[in-house]
């Protein structure tokens, strides 16, 4: 038997509540998922758990719901793992987030680095970490995750690292010596910094020496800006956490 369709709503949400659903999560239920009334489908805001909820009424884009009740379900890791990227040209910083969404992921720290194709500022930054919240609540809504990780406004690599949170900090090298398997257990959060296309300049490398940075490798292969922070994920999942 499939699960019901979820739906992230930025909104309250509670018990016996009936509303219309906002016209974005109203179109994908009518056009997309083809729903029809007394479907039943789950919402959550973020804020804690899910909620049971029917359609009452269905017609074009107008989608009428009523709430049944509140379920104290959380799908979180048990590992806590801040992903600083490096930003990645369209497409495929869309499909890292996403995936380290499903993956688990607490927090995510997009980084502006000298090699980064994509140069972010003012209106045009924070249309893009809009779009990037989007992609994230999308993926919670597909893996099944009530709280939603949290995605950070872009920041140079050194300006990030003098205000970044205490803690591990890992960053993928394929020159380093060190593998995963190598690390003791986390103690408390990890952030792992991935470089964008090209990998890190010189004085950023630097930079994350300064800081202490532990560099670990991925095997002997060199893998691409979008692959490399999701097969570290994985594996720090299968060495750690709940896979």
């Amino acid at each position: 038997m499939m699960s019901p369709p979820r739906f992230y709503l930025d909104q309250p949400l509670a018990s016996g509540a009936r509303f219309t659903l906002p016209p974005g999560p109203a179109r994908h239920a009518a056009r997309a998922l083809r729903l029809s009334e007394g479907s039943l489908i789950t919402l959550f805001n973020g804020s804690g758990g899910e909620y049971e909820a029917r359609i009452e009424r269905i017609h074009r884009d107008d989608v009428a719901v009523s709430i049944a009740g509140h379920r104290a379900v959380e799908r979180e890791s048990r590992l806590r793992v801040m992903l600083a990227q490096g930003i990645s040209s369209g497409e495929r910083m869309d499909y890292t987030l996403q995936k380290a969404v499903e993956l688990g992921i607490t927090a995510i720290q997009p980084l502006a680095t000298r090699r980064s194709v994509v140069k972010l500022a003012g209106e045009r930054s924070e249309r893009r970490v809009a779009h990037w919240q989007g992609v994230v609540a999308s993926a919670c809504e597909q893996c099944g995750r009530n709280t939603l990780p949290p995605v950070a406004q872009p920041l140079a690599l050194a300006n990030w690292l003098g205000t970044r949170a205490p803690g591990r900090l890992l960053f993928l090298s394929p020159l380093a010596e060190m593998r995963f398997a190598d690390l003791p257990p986390p103690e408390g959060l990890d952030t792992l910094v991935a470089g964008p296309e090209g990998g890190f300049e010189a004085d950023e490398l630097a930079a994350l020496d300064a800081a202490r940075a532990i560099p670990v490798r991925l095997g002997p292969r060199v893998l691409r800006t979008e692959t490399a922070a999701l097969a570290a994920l994985a594996t720090m999942q299968a060495l750690w956490g709940d896979f």
